[in-house]
């Protein structure tokens, strides 16, 4: 069994913007959380800034749970951190920034939540980007997050959504601990189809099978298609 996939500390996160090639990126941040702190209603326009500001390169040194992060998706877990968790605030502004935001907002906002403290609130957030096929949001749906707090079957179908659209099952945190026969099943029947249709089954199913689950197929109805 593999050590689960770890969430970024926010002070790891902090050093590794300061450690950037580019300073004015911890500068600004520094800059953007004071004006947060006298004003919440800035993060609708920092938020937003963050990529502007901060700029899309890979973190250079990311803390570990923070591998593939840019420098914005930092600034902006930082900033949804600098929110007040009492009486939902921070879960209603995680929200909003997901709602009104980009592609990327999106996925900075999907890749915070593990750090947000905002319990089982944000599943309909990660449920969202599932019924997307922008890989981008999916292979972020299914982080730590999604590890602690969907359910199941629904994890289940992302997964296939991740087989079925082409997301490395690499995104998936802990996918081998929580995989579970059913998944098994699925996948199982998954390759069948593929074997049928003369096409190459994933291989990164066939990672997660054994021969005992080939010979011990039975039919499923699969999801995670639509």
């Amino acid at each position: 069994m593999t050590a689960p996939v770890p969430v970024p500390a926010p002070a790891l996160l902090t050093s590794s913007l300061e450690a950037g090639p580019d300073r004015a990126s911890a500068a600004w941040l520094h800059d953007a959380l004071r004006r947060l702190a006298a004003d919440p209603g800035a993060l609708a326009v920092l938020f937003p800034a963050a990529g502007r500001a901060c700029g899309h390169r890979r973190l250079p040194e990311p803390p570990p749970g923070a591998e593939g992060w840019t420098a914005a998706d930092a600034a902006r877990a930082l900033l949804l951190l600098a929110v007040p968790a009492a009486d939902g605030q921070r879960l209603a502004e995680a929200e909003a920034c997901y709602r009104y935001g980009d592609a990327a907002e999106r996925v900075a906002v999907l890749r915070a939540l593990p750090l947000l403290g905002v319990g089982d609130g944000a599943v309909g957030l990660v449920e969202d980007a599932l019924r997307t096929h922008d890989t981008r949001l999916l292979a972020a749906a299914v982080g730590p997050y999604a590890r602690r707090h969907l359910d199941q079957a629904l994890w289940r179908d992302a997964v296939l959504k991740c087989l079925f659209t082409g997301v490395p099952l690499s995104a998936v945190a802990d996918l081998h601990e929580r995989a579970d026969r059913e998944l098994r099943v699925m996948l199982t029947a998954l390759v069948r189809e593929r074997e049928a249709a003369g096409r190459p089954a994933p291989p990164e199913a066939l990672a997660l099978l054994t021969p005992a689950d080939v010979a011990s197929h039975r039919p499923v109805t699969l999801r995670g298609k639509e």
